[in-house]
């Protein structure tokens, strides 16, 4: 059972923003339509609700969804034009030569026999994602990712492809060597929202940092918690 008190952010007539735990399917499942996901969680006590984007499944953070057809189509536009700002905080393996990163690597969805998405110069689409390392330990870093383009498993798949997987994401490291299971999530949360307010018509900029201490990576100096 969800505590709504923390799920929910806040909501008015037109919009409802939440921060979606990890676990949580933001749209039905294709196999299996009766798993819970966002809307049979929230609509009991919002009414009808629209989805306007969505995050993996084992993904937490921020998400903006329509409560009428008249903000769905103002926040869908939004996100088709690319002026929504999103970013993630997520803690990967290992510690990157480079501080900041621009990563513009093309990626084609379920390119495996694994349903992962994978980096593929002329079957994939353009996929850009900016990087920031904020912190590192001795075994893994904190980064800052910023999306300008949103390809399936997008910052997972770039992750892998740098030779930093995220934390806990066993679909990306099939095998790992000397790497420690004791994660039991993928360490990937979205952390920062910035959209127009489809009818106040102002910028909304939303900041969400998860509240505990990501005890697997024993980062004494991560400062931004996670768990």
């Amino acid at each position: 059972m969800l505590d709504l008190e923390q799920f929910v952010h806040w909501f008015d007539e037109s919009i409802l923003i939440v921060n979606k735990p990890s676990g949580l399917l933001s749209i039905p499942d294709g196999y299996n339509p009766d798993k819970p996901h966002l809307r049979t969680v929230l609509e009991p006590q919002f009414s009808r609700l629209w989805i306007v984007h969505r995050l993996d499944r084992e993904t937490s953070g921020l998400m903006v969804l329509a409560r009428s057809r008249e903000a769905h189509k103002a926040l869908n536009q939004q996100f088709e034009q690319g002026i929504v700002n999103k970013a993630y905080l997520a803690v990967v393996y290992g510690k990157p030569a480079w501080s900041s990163l621009r990563l513009e690597l093309p990626l084609l969805p379920d390119g495996d026999r694994y349903h992962r998405t994978r980096p593929d110069m002329t079957r994939g689409k353009p996929a850009r994602t900016d990087f920031v390392r904020l912190s590192s330990s001795m075994s893994h870093s904190w980064l800052l990712a910023q999306l300008y383009t949103g390809r399936t498993h997008q910052i997972r798949a770039h992750c892998a492809a740098l030779g930093h997987p995220v934390l806990g994401d066993w679909l990306y490291v099939r095998h790992p060597e000397g790497l420690t299971n004791s994660f039991k999530r993928v360490a990937l949360h979205a952390s920062r929202l910035q959209f127009q307010h489809p009818r106040l018509l102002t910028i909304w900029y939303l900041k969400q940092i998860p509240e505990k201490t990501c005890c697997a990576c024993n980062c004494k100096n991560l400062r931004y918690g996670y768990c």
